[in-house]
């Protein structure tokens, strides 16, 4: 389910452009080569704090499947997921809730220091920082990461999430402009599409109705205790 990944973070780009443009924009560097480098290795810095973010998740996930509860945890973040697709725009409005205000100003503060000092550290600086700031989008694609229920796998999905977003990022930093409002909003139109289909993959594979990604619970005896382990095929 990987590809859900990179889909999710293609079409979310478009969402979030309007955001991480302005951000985008402002990294450059002295000649074509640097300038080049500059905005690989920001948006790298983007997709490694997906990752990180990821792995976080995803170990949280972990524990509550050791609590065995594998499958209706898969279903509830499916449920989650739909809901969030039919709603994505809604999300951004946590951005104002105060409990998340400090964090913005902490990242923006973050940002313009990178942005000032320039070079290729502080620009891989300002994609870690960039990949902080609450987006939907970020918080779908999370989502999606809990219900794996793996650290790494929790990571590896953010981390195509992250991908993702690189190449719509690459054409706005090397054309220079913004992309039209009127051509985001068409590629927007599918995000909820993509979003329904992702939660209906989670649904299905906490009902074990026999498709390929449902998980299979396996039992083994070690003395006196039981250890349930999830396999997915």
């Amino acid at each position: 389910m990987l590809w859900t990944a990179f889909i999710l973070g293609f079409l979310g780009s478009f969402h979030c452009v309007g955001m991480c443009g302005p951000i985008a924009l402002a990294v450059g560097g002295s000649g074509s080569k640097s300038f080049f480098y500059n905005k690989i290795l920001y948006n790298l810095g983007r997709s490694v704090t997906y990752a990180i973010l990821g792995l976080i998740i995803g170990s949280i996930g972990f524990s509550l499947s050791m609590a065995g509860v594998q499958q209706g945890f898969s279903i509830a973040m499916g449920v989650l997921i739909l809901i969030m697709a039919l709603s994505y725009k809604k999300a951004d409005q946590f951005l104002t809730i105060p409990a998340l205000s400090g964090i913005v100003i902490w990242v923006k503060r973050q940002l313009n220091r990178f942005l000032k000092a320039g070079g290729p550290f502080a620009f891989f600086g300002t994609g870690l920082a960039n990949g902080l700031l609450p987006c939907g989008m970020v918080y779908m694609a999370l989502v999606a990461a809990l219900a794996f229920q793996s650290p790494l796998l929790g990571a590896t999905y953010m981390f195509f999430f992250g991908i993702g977003t690189i190449p719509l990022l690459l054409v706005l930093m090397f054309s220079g402009s913004l992309i039209p409002v009127g051509a985001r909003q068409k590629f927007q139109k599918a995000i909820p599409y993509l979003g329904v289909l992702i939660g209906l993959l989670f649904i299905f594979r906490g009902l074990g109705i026999g498709m390929f990604f449902s998980p299979d619970l396996h039992v083994f005896d070690y003395g006196s205790q039981q250890v349930e382990i999830t396999m997915c095929r």
